[in-house]
């Protein structure tokens, strides 16, 4: 089921992972340099999962895309010129302002952000940017997903759901 509010929300009903994955997989296609990709959840909701997902579908699909809990940052080059992905997971954050020990500027210059836990960045999380908040569904592996994304992110959700 979907559902497109005035406010150019996205609510999504996926059922299983691999349809996560799926969802993981278009959004990459439509990701490019400079975008911030905020996932939110609770413990266990399928942010790595979705992060996974949207990191094997710019690369070879076999990546092997460890959750960043304890180094709080993985990078990711792939050919073509195609821009790197940053997959940070702040959940150990100390403070904010610990985010530019981790190349968190050097990243918003020309890859892409994944964030993981993006409240611990406070006012420093960029306005710009496509907030995925996951929930777990009602059966086992089942998601319900809502995209927000700001004025760029609109115009680029809009086929989404057709893709």
């Amino acid at each position: 089921m979907i559902t497109a509010p005035a406010d150019a929300a996205l609510s999504l009903d996926l059922a299983t992972e691999s349809a996560t994955t799926a969802l993981a997989a278009r959004i990459a296609r439509l990701a490019k340099a400079g975008d911030v990709i905020a996932l939110r959840g609770e413990l266990g909701s399928g942010k790595t999962s979705l992060a996974r997902g949207f990191i094997r579908a710019l690369g070879s699909g076999d990546e092997e895309v460890p959750s960043p809990t304890f180094t709080l940052v993985e990078i990711y080059e792939f050919p073509d010129d195609a821009p790197a992905v940053w997959h940070f997971d702040l959940y150990r954050l100390a403070k904010s302002e610990d985010v530019y020990e981790l190349g968190f500027e050097e990243a918003l210059g020309g890859a892409i952000l994944l964030i993981e836990w993006p409240e611990r960045l406070g006012s420093l999380l960029p306005r710009e940017r496509l907030d995925v908040e996951l929930f777990v569904g009602s059966s086992p592996g089942s998601r319900r997903v809502r995209l927000r994304g700001g004025a760029g992110w609109k115009r680029r959700l809009a086929g989404l759901p057709e893709r």
